[in-house]
């Protein structure tokens, strides 16, 4: 009997407008021909959408985000799967991963996994979870529960914030994983050891969202005050982000340099970083536009002169991947000055697409950014060649290949 294919898809969170990549492949693997039906960890916090979650027409519902919130719902869960083969693995697997995790969350990890099983879709018969850490814990622990079949989608934080015997014993029961840069992928595919089930494929951008940008930008190079050089940042105000190097780095810009800056992107640390802005000098160069769909970031893509992202490695180990957002502005031909972490250098080479510094260091930040706010010819340059490059090999629809591959694989070894 050939098994059921209405895919599942776990979430942490849904929408997410910082999440575009998740939602461009949830549309791509529905217009591939997949039947999706979407489960969210927690409800949604943005008061926006994108265009983009509009167009997905599979159903989305939403576990407990706290277990005391919906007792009777998680009660009724676990009453109806304790008798299921798996449960008394799945009870065990979470026993001891209390005794080396001992938090609120894994008990929160459990009964969610108990609600998905108790209200599982008849149709369905795969699972697929964005994230490894929390969103894979309760993957896991369903899977063995219900007996299905689980997939992940590893990403950034997820994996770098993760013990190693956590990811290894995930790797271990998921049928496959997938990655999005190469620094994770090898870090996985070390944890897999001789399953070798691991797989690196980039997002990718909807180019189709992001047509090129025929448009000549002014030339401008600082030296009019009443018309300065546009800097451009789009991302959360998060640590690992960087923008209080960014903003110490625009502190050092020389006086006679005329600039302007607008940050695009909620966040826990925007206001210490408007309050810093102030302590610096800065606040009356510096627009904040909070959060914004696709359409309105398009425009200041187009809009501007120059992207920055000052991305780093924090203490507990986070960091990004690939950006987004700089696939995205490299797409509009806008240049970037950024720095080396992650995957970041997997989509740029210093003074060939872009300018980039290591982390934390506003000195170098600041003289790449005066570099490039001085000489309009070189932000055209190298703009072009990063737009190239994306064009060339960051098309989403390599992603959704890969991924149509994975399953139709996986569903092939299961009916053998």
């Amino acid at each position: 009997m050939q098994a059921k294919r209405k895919i599942v898809v776990l979430l942490k969170g849904y929408p997410r407008l910082s999440e575009t990549f998740i939602a461009q492949e949830l549309l791509g693997l529905e217009k591939a021909g997949f039947e999706l039906e979407l489960v969210a960890m927690r409800r949604p916090t943005d008061k926006k959408r994108h265009p983009v979650h509009d167009e997905i027409r599979a159903p989305v519902h939403y576990l407990p985000e706290y277990l005391h919130e919906e007792p009777l719902r998680v009660l009724r869960a676990l009453w109806k799967v304790h008798t299921r083969p798996g449960f008394g693995a799945a009870l065990k697997q979470f026993w001891r991963d209390l005794k080396r995790d001992v938090t609120r969350n894994r008990f929160r990890r459990f009964g969610q996994a108990a609600v998905l099983v108790a209200e599982w879709p008849a149709d369905a018969g795969w699972l697929h979870v964005h994230f490894i850490h929390t969103p894979a814990s309760v993957a896991s622990y369903a899977s063995q529960i219900g007996g299905v079949p689980w997939t992940v989608s590893a990403h950034a934080k997820d994996i770098w914030t993760s013990k190693d015997w956590d990811l290894a014993e995930k790797l271990a029961r998921a049928d496959w994983a997938v990655t999005c840069t190469g620094v994770g992928y090898e870090k996985l595919k070390n944890l897999a050891g001789d399953r070798n089930n691991v797989n690196l494929s980039y997002h990718g951008l909807d180019l189709d969202r992001f047509p090129h940008f025929d448009g000549a930008r002014p030339a401008r190079d600082g030296s009019d005050p009443a018309d300065p050089v546009r800097i451009l940042s789009v991302g959360r105000a998060v640590k690992k982000k960087g923008y209080d190097t960014v903003l110490r780095a625009l502190a050092k810009l020389p006086a006679s340099l005329n600039w302007h800056f607008t940050h695009i992107g909620g966040g826990d640390e925007l206001s210490k970083l408007k309050a810093l802005a102030e302590e610096l000098g800065l606040s009356g160069r510096i627009t904040w536009k909070g959060a914004m769909d696709q359409r309105d970031v398009l425009t200041l893509y187009r809009e501007s002169d120059l992207f920055t992202l000052g991305c780093r490695i924090t203490a507990d180990g986070d960091r990004d991947g690939l950006p987004n957002v700089l696939v995205e502005a490299a797409s509009q031909r806008l240049m970037a000055v950024a720095t080396h972490v992650s995957g970041i250098s997997e989509l740029f080479l210093n003074g060939e697409n872009a300018l980039l510094v290591g982390p934390d260091d506003a000195d170098a930040l600041s003289r790449s950014l005066e570099t490039a706010a001085t000489d309009p010819a070189l932000r055209e340059r190298l703009g072009t060649a990063a737009e190239t490059r994306v064009r060339q090999d960051f098309d989403y629809h390599n992603s959704i290949h890969d991924l149509d591959r994975l399953f139709h694989e996986a569903w092939a070894r299961r009916d053998a």
